[in-house]
């Protein structure tokens, strides 16, 4: 059984980019919130109060301001235990009771049907209804943490959240150029909604990944003698397919995961627009497009 991360854990990933003032209004946001929470727990059988640390940490990793982390804190309070949006202001100001009062706001949207939640008005809707970007910050990570331990919900339940993320939360993180938090949440709703394809698909990729080693490593070391050579700079970086990518592509282009050729790709990161076409130029001559 791992250990529960606790509030520590957290101001030590703080320490890396906010002051001591701000770290400790976190940590009052965050005894606010168990005394809050206490004894209410979630299905797994944790504490509620490590979801909202865990929605908190989501957001430390991304380096998000302090007023972020006190509404992720927060984010269900006003929700969950009939503490009002007034005496989080009067506690936390202004700004941290309108994140917590969006926030609260956003989850109690419902769609009527999957076809309105896939629209894209209403991903715009969603947007606009939150008049401070880190709203949606929040609700994300919230989105994010719910998805990761989805496991002791009803199994209907779990239809319905993976659903609704794939058709709202995903794309909302794409637009907002969240890939990771976006392939994370696509990923985890692919894995609940078909388990059995998701861990064929795992496999098999392992399984390429295992018996191609040599080739991605022998083109990653060409690529970088390729740019050493000509004096451009550039981070290589691998970026493998991930699995609920790969299931559309066999999906609607009626292909087996054998006939996937992109499973595994490289990207090249640089400053400036001149570089990247320079780069370009030198790939090219390594391997013809």
């Amino acid at each position: 059984m791992s250990r529960e991360a606790t509030v520590e854990d957290l101001t030590s990933v703080l320490g890396s980019y906010l002051d001591n003032n701000r770290i400790n209004q976190v940590r009052r946001a965050y005894y606010y919130a168990e005394q809050a929470h206490e004894g209410q727990m979630r299905k797994s059988g944790d504490r509620y109060i490590t979801h909202p640390l865990a929605v908190a940490g989501i957001l430390a990793n991304l380096k998000l301001d302090h007023q972020s982390l006190m509404a992720a804190m927060l984010h269900d309070v006003i929700e969950d235990t009939g503490i009002p949006k007034d005496a989080l202001a009067e506690q936390f100001g202004d700004d941290v009771a309108e994140l917590v009062d969006g926030v609260s706001k956003l989850t109690q949207i419902e769609f009527r049907t999957r076809a309105e939640a896939q629209a894209e008005n209403f991903q715009k809707m969603t947007l606009a209804m939150a008049r401070d970007i880190r709203v949606i910050l929040v609700k994300l990570a919230d989105r994010l943490h719910n998805m990761r331990t989805l496991g002791p919900m009803r199994y209907e339940k779990r239809l319905r959240i993976a659903t609704e993320t794939l058709d709202i939360y995903a794309p909302i993180a794409n637009r907002l150029g969240m890939h990771a938090v976006c392939t994370e949440l696509e990923d985890l709703g692919f894995s609940a909604l078909y388990p059995m394809r998701s861990k064929y698909i795992a496999k098999a990729v392992d399984k390429l990944r295992g018996s191609h080693r040599e080739i991605i490593d022998d083109i990653r070391g060409k690529l970088e003698e390729k740019l050493e050579e000509r004096g451009l700079p550039g981070k290589i970086m691998g970026r493998e397919k991930h699995l609920n990518s790969i299931y559309n592509k066999m999906k609607f282009k009626h292909k087996s995961f054998h006939e996937i050729m992109d499973v595994y790709a490289f990207r090249i990161i640089t400053e400036t627009e001149d570089d990247c076409y320079r780069i370009l130029g030198a790939v090219h001559s390594l391997y013809k497009p």
